[in-house]
C-alpha cells in the first residue's frame, strides 16, 4: 500500500493528468452509446482551458476548433485504445501515479497527461484513414518507438498538419506510411535506447 499513499500526495484525474501542476493537457471526448458512427475527439489545452478540464460535460468541439487534434471513428478507437491504455498505465505505475481503467463509455471527457496525449495523437493520426486490418501492425510499430520518438513525431506533425481535418497530407501522410505500412523488426536497426540517445534529453519534467 506504500505506493498508493505516495501517489495520493499528488492529485491525479483521468489518465495521469495533474490538475494542480499542469500547464498543458489533452482531453478525450467519447460520445455515449455504442454506434459505429460515433466520433471520438481529442483536443489539446493550455492556460485557462485547463481549468476544470474534464469536469464539464460540454458539447463536442466543432471541426474547425483550433484545439481539435483528432477525430476518429469508434471502431478504430476501440481497436487501439485498450493497448494505448495498457501502455499508459504501465508508465503511470513506473512514475508512482494512479492508473485508470479503460472505459468504452466514461460518461464525461477524460483528461490526459500531455506526454501521453501526444503519443495517443500519433497513434490515432497513423490509423485515422487506414484499414482496420492495419491497426495491429500500427500498434506493434508504435509500441516499438521510444516515448521521445513519439514526442518528436508529434512536434513535427502538429507544426504543419496538427488540425484534425488536415488528413492525408504532409506529416500526417508520412505517419501513416511509417507506422502502419512499415514493420519494425525486433533486433534490426538501432535499439530504442540508442535512438533515444540520438534525440537527446527530453524537455519534459515528468518521465512518462
Amino acid at each position: 500500500m506504500a505506493g498508493v499513499s505516495s501517489s495520493c500526495a499528488r492529485k491525479v484525474v483521468g489518465l495521469g493528468f495533474l490538475p494542480d501542476e499542469a500547464r498543458h493537457g489533452f482531453l478525450i471526448d467519447i460520445p455515449t452509446g455504442s454506434g459505429a458512427s460515433g466520433l471520438i475527439c481529442i483536443t489539446e489545452h493550455r492556460g485557462n482551458d485547463l481549468d476544470h478540464l474534464g469536469a464539464r460535460a460540454g458539447d463536442a468541439p466543432s471541426p474547425n476548433d483550433p484545439s481539435l487534434r483528432v477525430v476518429i471513428d469508434r471502431n478504430r478507437w476501440l481497436a487501439l485504445a485498450p493497448a494505448f491504455w495498457e501502455e499508459a498505465n504501465r508508465r503511470l505505475r513506473a512514475n508512482g501515479l494512479p492508473t485508470a481503467r479503460f472505459q468504452k463509455n466514461p460518461g464525461k471527457p477524460v483528461p490526459v497527461h500531455p506526454s501521453l496525449g501526444k503519443e495517443l495523437c500519433i497513434l490515432c493520426w497513423a490509423v485515422e484513414d487506414a484499414s482496420p486490418d492495419d491497426i495491429p501492425n500500427a500498434l506493434h510499430n508504435w509500441e516499438a518507438l521510444a516515448p521521445e520518438e513519439r514526442w518528436w513525431l508529434y512536434t513535427m506533425t502538429v507544426a504543419t498538419t496538427g488540425q484534425a481535418m488536415q488528413k492525408g497530407v504532409g506529416w500526417r501522410k508520412a505517419l501513416r506510411a511509417a507506422i502502419t505500412d512499415n514493420p519494425f523488426v525486433k533486433g534490426e536497426g538501432l535499439s530504442p535506447r540508442a535512438r533515444r540517445e540520438l534525440l537527446g534529453h527530453s524537455q519534459l519534467s515528468l518521465s512518462l
